[in-house]
Formats: structure tokens, C-alpha cells, sequence
């Protein structure tokens, strides 16, 4: 399993505590400007692989490489969301859920071609340089527009770091925590 974490200058305690979890991890740094195009970075160095695509604000449950790879063992031609902050996590859990409300892209786990296959689509989407972060929109539109469900796993397996945000320091991460995670 390949592990890929997106991260950016200013951010190298995030990505240096990821790394001392999960030594495998494939660091993505953005050199070129901004979250969309690190992430479209991510998705060049994937190619077809299977991959997990991560953040680097993110804190691991314990046991995370075995509860994840069991987790995609289950369903390897599924995209699997590993960090939800949705009321219905609580009600309902692990479920199937509609491409186009895809949300938060924490860490994911995208099969074999999936990558590639955003990464086309990347190139006709039309909000490529929006500034308010659509890399979740994109992958929610790809989704939508290839009619393909994808697998929220509850408990996340990840949590957002608290913190304010790099891409709008407005936004503080303080109410962006999932309600089923368990370090």
C-alpha cells in the first residue's frame, strides 16, 4: 500500500510527526502555490497506483496501518473516506454515501486508477483556481460524474489537528473534529 501526504512550507511539524507514525509515507510538498495543486501533485505521483492520500494536519488512531489496510481489504475497489465529521457518523456509522457529498479530504483511500482518472478530470474543472479549496469538491464531482459511491469509515481513523487553517486563517480547525474518532 502506498501512503502519500500532501504538505506545504510552514507545516514541517505536521508532516515530521506523520512521518515518525508511518516511516512509508510519500511526502507531496506544494512548490508550486496552493492546496488544489498540491493535491493535483499527489494525484501525478499515484498514477494508477492504490493509494492512501492524506493531509498532514492529521492525528493517526492507534494501530492506524492495521486498521486501515483491513479497512481497504474489505472494499479494494472502493473509494473509502477515513475522516467524516458528520452528525450521522454518530446514528448511523460506516456507510455507503453518494459521490457528489464528498467532503474533507483528510485521508482517503482512492483504488487503482482512481487518481489518474481525477487528475483528467482535473484538467476540464472549471473552478481549478478557485481559493477556497474545492480539491473535495473536485473529488465529489468526479464521483458524481462517474456514478461511483464511496465507503465513509466510522470511527475515523484520522482527526483534524486544531489549528488555524493555512488556506483561509479565518477558518479556524476547531470545529472541524470528527465525532467518532478514538486516538
Amino acid at each position: 500500500m502506498r501512503y502519500i501526504m500532501r504538505t506545504c512550507a510552514g507545516r514541517g511539524h505536521y508532516a515530521e510527526q506523520l512521518i515518525d507514525q508511518l516511516p512509508e509515507v510519500e511526502v507531496c510538498f506544494d512548490d508550486i502555490g496552493g492546496a488544489m495543486q498540491c493535491f493535483i501533485k499527489s494525484l501525478k505521483m499515484a498514477g494508477n497506483d492504490a493509494v492512501v492520500n492524506m493531509e498532514d494536519d492529521i492525528i493517526l488512531a492507534s494501530n492506524f496501518k492495521s486498521k486501515i489496510e483491513s479497512a481497504i481489504a474489505e472494499r479494494p475497489d472502493s473509494v473509502i473516506q477515513f475522516f467524516s465529521m458528520r452528525k450521522t457518523d454518530l446514528t448511523i456509522g460506516s456507510r455507503w454515501d453518494a459521490g457528489r457529498n464528498y467532503l474533507m479530504a483528510q485521508c482517503t483511500y482512492f483504488p487503482a486508477k482512481i487518481s489518474s482518472g481525477i487528475l483528467s478530470f482535473s484538467k476540464k474543472y472549471d473552478n481549478i483556481g478557485h481559493k477556497s479549496h474545492p480539491l473535495d469538491s473536485m473529488v465529489a464531482d468526479y464521483l458524481a460524474s462517474t456514478k461511483q459511491k464511496y465507503w465513509i469509515n466510522c470511527p475515523s481513523l484520522v482527526d483534524h489537528i486544531v489549528g488555524k487553517s493555512m488556506i483561509d486563517p479565518r477558518r479556524a480547525s476547531t470545529n472541524r473534529q470528527s465525532f467518532t474518532f478514538v486516538k
